[in-house]
C-alpha cells in the first residue's frame, strides 16, 4: 500500500507515519511537507532513518504534490497538513493572517484531493473539533465539579440540552453553524469539498474530526496542544495564566495520543469504504481534564509553580469540549488505548529531557 502524508514532519503527521510503520507490513510512505514550523526537522531526520520518503514540498502548490508521487498513483492520502491554531487569522494567531489560513487549510486541502481523485486514491482528511458551532457550547448548561485534583465544568443534564450534546460529549450530530472560527470555517469547508469529490469519484473518505491531540515531541505551542505546552511550561517555569471563564482553569478539554489516531486510520484504510464517514476521534470523557486539575498534576510532578488569571476570555475559546467518538468505536471497533495518566507522564518525561524544547519549536 503506498500512501501519501501531507504534513508528515509535523508532530501528528510524523506519529501517525511512525506507528503505521511499525504495526503494519507492506507500506510505503511518503511525507510531504514545507518544513515551515520550527521542531519539523528534527522529525524529518528520524522519519528518513525509518526509509521514508520525505519530500519538500507545499500543498498550496499542486506542482509540488505531483511531483511527491514520482509518477505513480498513491493508495491513500492523509491531510495532516494545516494551520493548526483556533486563533490563526486573529491579531492574536501568531501572525498567520486570514488569506495565510484559507491557502493553507483550505486550498491546500484543495490541492490535496484533486490530486487523490486523479490517483483514484482514498482520502483521510483529519479535521477538527473546532468545526462545532461556538454559541451553544459557550451557551451549554454546565456545573462545577470537584474533585480530589481541583474545580472542572461538566456538562450539566438535569436540564435539556442542545441537540448533538449529550453529558458523554458533543457528538457528529452537534451544530456546524457559523462562528465555528476563522480555522474551523476553513476545516468545516475542506469537508465539504472532500465528500463532494468523493461522490463524484466514487473514492473512499474517512472525515475525522479530532480533539486535543497531546503526547511527547509535541510543538510548544498553547493553541495547538495545551496539555503538551502547559507541562513543558510549567517545568521550565515559564509564565502561565487561565484566561476566561472566571479565571479559574476550569475549562475543560480531552487528549487523545496520535498512535491511538493512527491505529484507527490504518482500520479505516484497510476497509475502504465507498461512501463517507464523519467521526469524531477522541478521548473521550475518560481523558478529558481541566487546566486547574492538570496544574494539581504538575505540582504533584514538578513542585508549585505561581499561575496567573486572566478573567477575560479570548475570540473563539470555549469553556468545555469534550468529544464523543461512540461513532468510530461502533463503526470500527476503536477504542483509545492511551490514558491520560499515561500521556502526561509521557509529556513530563520529555520535558524533563528536552528543558530547552519550548525554545527549539515553539513560536
Amino acid at each position: 500500500m503506498k500512501i501519501l502524508i501531507a504534513g508528515g514532519c509535523g508532530f501528528v503527521g510524523a506519529a501517525v507515519c511512525r506507528r503505521l510503520l511499525a504495526t503494519r507490513e507492506g507500506l510505503a510512505i511518503t511525507v510531504l511537507d514545507s518544513l515551515r514550523r520550527p521542531g519539523s526537522e528534527v522529525n524529518r531526520s528520524e522519519l528518513a532513518s525509518l526509509r521514508v520518503q520525505v519530500v519538500h514540498g507545499d500543498v498550496r502548490i499542486p506542482a509540488d504534490i505531483e511531483s511527491a508521487s514520482g509518477g505513480s498513483a498513491f493508495d491513500w492520502v492523509i491531510d495532516a497538513a494545516a494551520e493548526p491554531s483556533v486563533l490563526a487569522g486573529t491579531a492574536a494567531g501568531a501572525g498567520v493572517t486570514t488569506a495565510q489560513l484559507v491557502d493553507h487549510n483550505l486550498l491546500g486541502t484543495c490541492h490535496l484531493i484533486e490530486a487523490a481523485a486523479h490517483w483514484n486514491a482514498g482520502v483521510v482528511l483529519l479535521s477538527t473539533s473546532r468545526v462545532y458551532s461556538i454559541p451553544p457550547l459557550v451557551a451549554a448548561p454546565l456545573r462545577i465539579e470537584k474533585s480530589t485534583l481541583g474545580e472542572a465544568f461538566v456538562i450539566d443534564g438535569a436540564g435539556p440540552l442542545p441537540a448533538g450534546l449529550t453529558e458523554a460529549g458533543i457528538t457528529e450530530q452537534f451544530s456546524t453553524t457559523a462562528p465555528v472560527s476563522l480555522y474551523g470555517a476553513t476545516k468545516l469547508a475542506s469537508e465539504v469539498l472532500a465528500a463532494e469529490y468523493a461522490h463524484r469519484f466514487g473514492t473512499p473518505l474517512f472525515i475525522n474530526r479530532c480533539g486535543v491531540m497531546a503526547g511527547a515531541g509535541q510543538f510548544g505551542h498553547a493553541t495547538q496542544g495545551i496539555f503538551s505546552w502547559w507541562i513543558h511550561s510549567w517545568a521550565t517555569r515559564r509564565p502561565l495564566s487561565y484566561i476566561g471563564f472566571g479565571g479559574n482553569g476550569r475549562q475543560v478539554r480531552d487528549c487523545l495520543h496520535p498512535n491511538d489516531l493512527a491505529d484507527l486510520l490504518a482500520i479505516q484504510m484497510m476497509r475502504g469504504p465507498t461512501e463517507p464517514v464523519v467521526c469524531n476521534v477522541s478521548g473521550g470523557k475518560p481523558s478529558a481534564m481541566s487546566l486547574a486539575q492538570l496544574s494539581a498534576w504538575c505540582v504533584e510532578r514538578f513542585g508549585r509553580h505561581a499561575v496567573g488569571s486572566s478573567p477575560a476570555a479570548r475570540p473563539y475559546d470555549i469553556p468545555w469540549a469534550v468529544l464523543d467518538h461512540s461513532i468510530a468505536s461502533s463503526r470500527f471497533g476503536w477504542h483509545p488505548q492511551r490514558g491520560v495518566a499515561s500521556i502526561l507522564s509521557e509529556i513530563a518525561e520529555h520535558a524533563e529531557r528536552h528543558p530547552d524544547w519550548l525554545d527549539r519549536c515553539g513560536r
